[in-house]
C-alpha cells in the first residue's frame, strides 16, 4: 500500500468515526496518529486499516441504491 492511499483511506473514515464502535474507535486513533507522525504502518496495521475501511467506508453501487430507492418509494 502507498502511503498517498494509506492517507485516503485513513481521511475517508474520519467521518465514519463516530459510528465505530468502542474498539475500532481506538484502532482507528491509533493509525490517525500513527499517520500524522508520518510514520510508515506495517503489515498487520494495513490489515487492520483495510478491514475497517471495509467495514465503515464501503462504497455503495449503483444497484443497491436503486434497490433501497425503490424500496422506499414504494412504501409511500
Amino acid at each position: 500500500m502507498t502511503r498517498v492511499e494509506q492517507q485516503k483511506m485513513i481521511q475517508d473514515l474520519r467521518g465514519f468515526q463516530a459510528r465505530m464502535s468502542r474498539e475500532d474507535s481506538a484502532i482507528f486513533d491509533v493509525l490517525s496518529k500513527r499517520d500524522k507522525d508520518d510514520e510508515d504502518l506495517d503489515v498487520p496495521s494495513i490489515r487492520k486499516l483495510e478491514d475497517l475501511h471495509v467495514r465503515y467506508a464501503k462504497r455503495k453501487s449503483k444497484e443497491d441504491i436503486e434497490a433501497r430507492w425503490k424500496k422506499l418509494t414504494d412504501g409511500a
